[in-house]
């Protein structure tokens, strides 16, 4: 079994078919660009990753975490586990 990668060199690569990635900035953010902006994709063979990449560098490599991996970072941190 191949495993699936833990990030993509170019983030807009998973913009295009098969993974029309739709990327999300946090409502917080302001237009600073100091964020970091979240795609859940949904088709291809990378479906149920989360990935995550800086909103500086929008052509950038991106992160690739599994969805519940993400969900636990979440609630860790908004528990303040940090």
């Amino acid at each position: 079994m191949t495993a699936l990668p833990r990030y993509v060199p170019v983030s807009t690569s998973l913009n295009s078919a098969p993974h029309q990635a739709d990327w999300r900035r946090s409502s917080r953010s302001t237009g600073m660009n100091n964020c970091v902006e979240t795609a859940h994709l949904d088709q291809g063979p990378l479906t149920g990753r989360l990935a995550v990449r800086d909103s500086k560098r929008t052509s950038g490599p991106a992160l690739l975490f599994p969805t519940a991996s993400w969900n636990s970072f979440l609630a860790a941190v908004r528990g303040m586990a940090f």
